[in-house]
């Protein structure tokens, strides 16, 4: 597993995680249970901390970093798309965070609210519950429907499903 200390600050893996072995897991970083932290994927909590709650997925080549001192903290069951970029922000439980989207310093992102591909959410931005927004800068375009939930309540559990089958399967043929 690809986890590092940098001084004296040590991740933490809840049970059940699985980390691509081209992820790379730095410092201050808490992960909870059961989540997918895909390849290429940095978590960098080198000067500041970084939460996961459990069941979170964050895919392919993300990068997630805080400020000195201060922390990037995110929710349980939230999926990250891949390439997305983090930085000192809070993002609620069930959120969905597109592919290359980019949550900058101190925005909140709120509860089950979705955020579109290649979006940007600036700097202390506050994204409400159930709210979809999207573009450069981010604007809202949308309430979550129940639909949406449905579809994403399926998305989420197939990577808390596909975590076991890493766990279980993965292994480096060549």
């Amino acid at each position: 597993m690809p986890l590092y200390e940098i001084n004296r600050r040590r991740p933490e893996i809840g049970e059940g995680t699985w980390i691509a072995p081209s992820a790379e897991i730095i410092g201050d970083v808490r992960i909870g249970k059961n989540c997918y932290i895909g390849f290429g994927a940095v978590l960098r909590g080198d000067y500041g901390a970084i939460i996961i709650g459990d069941e979170s997925a964050i895919e392919e080549g993300v990068t997630v970093h805080a400020r000195p001192m201060d922390k990037a903290t995110i929710g349980k069951r939230v999926t990250v798309g891949h390439n997305a970029m983090l930085h000192t922000c809070t993002l609620k439980d069930s959120c969905v965070i597109g592919m290359m989207a980019t949550i900058t310093d101190y925005a909140v992102v709120g509860e089950w609210a979705i955020i579109g591909e290649h979006s940007l959410v600036v700097n202390r931005m506050s994204v409400p519950d159930n709210k979809i927004f999207a573009g450069v800068p981010a604007k809202e375009i949308g309430d979550v429907q129940e639909r949406h939930r449905q579809t994403w309540e399926l998305g989420k559990q197939v990577y808390v499903d596909l975590t076991a089958q890493y766990r279980a399967t993965f292994k480096r043929i060549d």
